[in-house]
């Protein structure tokens, strides 16, 4: 089943898509609910973010090729992670589909996509085992982990890289039916490809995270996990367009500008 939240009459609300018609429900998908008689046109709909979390946690340096990268750009040897740590972001960076990614005027040109998988969790879970994991997940969506990469090198944290305003482009719905085996993520920004990989060849997968993160924390219908992205990134400028797709759910785009120009 593929759940989306849009804009009806300024208020937001839940609705199941089946091809190219949106069908309202009344309650949620994390709760009871009914579908409505109404039908509309997925065209004729504003999408909004799917989902805002309860908690909104993110997976980092969960791809080898990505970790590899990453230690050849700052000259280091490749350092895989040893556990599913985990680390956390800011609901204001979060934005829908097709809404526009705004780099502030201040920001370097060192600003970067990052395709990843999103986990939404569908029910209170706490000590979950390898075998009852999945059963807390309520489907996936698709994110788009921008970060400004000067920044994440100057701050002791990474507020501004990764949480700045409009950074985090979600969507554009939730996928329920998948299989986490058979996906594979596409980056294209202005048509071109740049980027494909197997969706779940993580370093730690869902179900490793998900068992690390319960033997400590709750989690509840909502919170969401990015679970990282593949591979070497490019800068994107004003102008562009970016879109992560991973088959099986559909594509994220989003337009790019520069605040002021």
């Amino acid at each position: 089943m593929r759940w989306a939240r849009f804009d009806q009459n300024g208020s937001p609300s839940y609705a199941v898509i089946e091809g190219d018609t949106v069908i309202p429900v009344r309650g949620s998908p994390f709760e009871a609910w009914e579908r409505t008689s109404q039908k509309l046109k997925l065209s004729d709909v504003k999408l909004l973010v799917p989902v805002i979390p309860p908690t909104f946690y993110a997976a980092g340096m969960n791809y080898p090729e990505h970790v590899r990268e990453v230690a050849e750009k700052v000259g280091q040897k490749p350092n895989l992670p040893t556990q599913a740590d985990i680390g956390y972001r800011a609901n204001n960076a979060l934005i829908a589909q097709d809404e526009t990614i705004v780099i502030p005027a201040n920001a370097t040109d060192q600003v970067q996509y990052e395709g990843e998988l999103v986990v939404v969790i569908g029910r209170k879970c706490k000590n979950l085992t390898r075998e009852n994991a999945l059963s807390a997940v309520m489907g996936y969506t698709i994110g788009n982990d921008v970060s400004e990469r000067t920044w994440q090198k100057a701050d002791r944290t990474m507020w501004r890289s990764k949480n700045t305003d409009t950074f985090k482009p979600m969507g554009p719905w939730i996928e329920t039916d998948i299989k986490l085996e058979d996906l594979v993520t596409k980056i294209r920004l202005n048509g071109k490809q740049l980027i494909e990989f197997p969706t779940n060849h993580m370093i730690f997968g869902v179900v490793d995270y998900l068992v690390a993160m319960t033997s400590c924390l709750t989690l509840v219908p909502g919170d969401m996990i990015w679970m990282g992205t593949e591979g070497a990134t490019a800068n994107m400028k004003h102008g562009d367009r970016i879109e992560v797709e991973i088959s099986g759910i559909g594509t994220l785009s989003n337009p790019v500008v520069r605040e002021g120009q």
